[in-house]
């Protein structure tokens, strides 16, 4: 459910992808006791949350890229119906181009922003290798991220829904800071 949620979410940013993968650490750390304070043997079930969440979302951003790749002018007539949209697909491929694919890092932690930037890198046609690597380096960081806000949380307020609502909200904290550096002109 986890792995379909973080798949589907760049089609639909409104699903609650983050929240599944924190409430799933949390109930993983409850699991093995982490919560209480003892030491964990369940630890792989923490991997296999990180990675599941990690490869959905890579998968989830390719599919995207692939689909605006294809789109064609239909989908070019409807990104420069958009200004936003439109400046954005720039930068990203500006970006992209020198190497910056930190920007495709930090908008996975942005609300919408992995949603744009997948489209947005498959309909300027920019080359798999210079958007899968740091695709999957996004996948990763967020998923590492949010898998240990909500383990920490869990083990440090115990299983609580205090402890998930601390981790959500600090994830929410996380894509405020990711949209406003994004957003941001560079120097």
């Amino acid at each position: 459910m986890v792995a379909l949620s973080v798949l589907l979410d760049v089609f639909l940013p409104v699903l609650p992808s983050g929240v599944l993968v924190i409430t799933a650490a949390t109930a993983a750390a409850a699991g093995s006791g982490a919560a209480t304070g003892q030491v964990p043997h369940e630890v792989p079930d923490i991997l296999a949350l990180i990675l599941s969440a990690a490869t959905a979302s890579l998968l989830g951003d390719f599919a995207a890229y692939r689909l605006a790749w294809r789109g064609g002018e239909r989908l070019d007539r409807a990104i420069g119906r958009s200004r936003r949209l439109t400046v954005a697909q720039e930068r990203l491929g500006e970006a992209l181009s020198r190497g910056g694919g930190a920007l495709v890092v930090l908008a996975r932690f942005a609300p919408a922003g992995r949603s744009v930037v997948s489209f947005c890198a498959g309909a300027a046609h920019r080359r798999a290798r210079d958007f899968v690597p740091w695709s999957a380096l996004a996948g990763l960081s967020w998923a590492a991220y949010s898998v240990a806000l909500g383990y920490f949380g869990a083990r440090w307020l115990g299983a609580t829904w205090l402890a998930t609502g601390v981790s959500v909200a600090a994830l929410v904290g996380a894509g405020a800071a990711a949209g406003f550096l994004v957003r941001r002109r560079p120097a």
